[in-house]
């Protein structure tokens, strides 16, 4: 299963076009509204709540994002519903809340958030809930995530969903607490075919690495994570097909 075109057509918004200074937030219904107003795809993040749910959100401790800490699987959906997004009015909301509003406007790449802790096999209910979520949608939705083994469970829950992995130069410094080894692993990407993805969402400033060369020229679709600047999006486009964006409008 490869990308529809509607995923190379505009950029994508970066966790939707989100703004805080304006009080609109990351992975918010504002800030998927206001992509959709503006004719853009939308990424955005899933995490599983306490009772099996798949909550839009991006961290794994709520303190950022809600001044509650704390990790959202210790929530259920119910209490992390009910929780307001800070600078603003607005609270969380599950997957299927957000595939009722944006109803096939705009093509959507969902992130499952790693749920291991170590980007292992101890993968299933966050799958589960994002599958069957998705299993009577009707428009344009792909799946992705840094860890492979997640990717491959999809392909087993929703085989006619493309798939793909979100990659990185995988800076150990950066990736604390995962191990130097997994990182090792991880970073020449070696479970591409394995995990059956399509395509790559790789960090733009690697995005020279001879691996990423090497699956494009095979037929691997290539995305990039995040542009922030205009400079920025015209160096990563000479590799990537598309870029993940926020803090300015692409040209």
């Amino acid at each position: 299963m490869t990308l529809p075109a509607a995923f190379f057509a505009r950029p994508i918004t970066h966790r939707g076009l989100h703004d805080r200074s304006k009080g609109v937030i990351e992975n918010s219904m504002p800030a998927f509204k206001a992509a959709i107003d503006a004719g853009y795809g939308i990424e955005l993040d899933v995490q599983l709540s306490f009772d099996g749910q798949a909550m839009v959100f991006h961290d794994y401790d709520m303190a950022r994002l809600t001044g509650k800490g704390g990790p959202i699987q210790t929530r259920t959906a119910e209490t992390v519903r009910g929780m307001t997004l800070s600078d603003s009015d607005d609270t969380i909301f599950d997957l299927q809340a957000v595939l009722e509003l944006v109803a096939g406007r705009v093509p959507l790449l969902i992130e499952l958030k790693d749920q291991d802790g170590s980007m292992g096999p101890n993968v299933g209910p966050l799958e589960r809930a994002v599958a069957d979520a998705l299993s009577t949608y009707q428009g344009d939705a792909a799946v992705m995530s840094f860890n492979p083994h997640s990717t491959k469970m999809m392909s087993e829950l929703s085989p006619n969903r493309p798939r793909g992995l979100v990659t990185s130069a995988y800076k150990p410094s950066d990736w604390a607490p995962l191990s130097t080894k997994v990182c090792d692993h991880l970073r020449e990407i070696p479970d591409y075919e394995w995990s059956t993805a399509s395509f790559i969402s790789h960090e733009a400033p690697d995005l020279t690495r001879p691996r990423v060369a090497e699956l494009k020229s095979q037929g691997a679709q290539i995305l990039c994570w995040t542009i922030k600047s205009q400079a920025q999006a015209d160096e990563a486009l000479k590799i990537a097909q598309n870029i993940t964006f926020e803090g300015f409008i692409p040209a």
